[in-house]
């Protein structure tokens, strides 16, 4: 199972989305594939959490996901009240370092 589907069944496990994008951005950060991801994910599950806690539980979530080499995961989690299907596309920052990949192949 490739990375992507590995995150989109953790975070449909652990969270019952109304929403879920699940986005490969490696092409932007690094050599090889599937190392950064963006994912935008809306649920229940978040209402009543301040965003670093939603952050933390996406994390846990993707736990195993890093175990396997994901580098880098930019999350957007909103409640089905703060999700907007038309706005703008989310902007992942910026990555301020490379995947274990390229160290490796120094």
């Amino acid at each position: 199972m490739s990375r992507a589907a590995d995150l989109e069944h953790a975070l449909t496990a652990g969270l019952h989305p109304a929403h879920l994008e699940v986005i490969d951005e490696s092409s932007m950060h690094s050599k090889g594939a599937e190392s950064h991801f963006k994912v935008v994910v809306v649920s229940e599950g978040f209402v009543g959490l301040a965003a670093v806690k939603r952050h933390r539980l996406v994390n846990q979530l993707a736990e195993p996901v890093f175990a396997s080499g994901l580098h880098a995961l930019s999350i957007f989690a909103k409640t089905p009240e703060e999700w907007s299907p038309g706005a703008p596309p989310l902007l992942s920052p910026q990555c301020l370092g490379g995947s274990k990949k390229d160290s490796a192949a120094s």
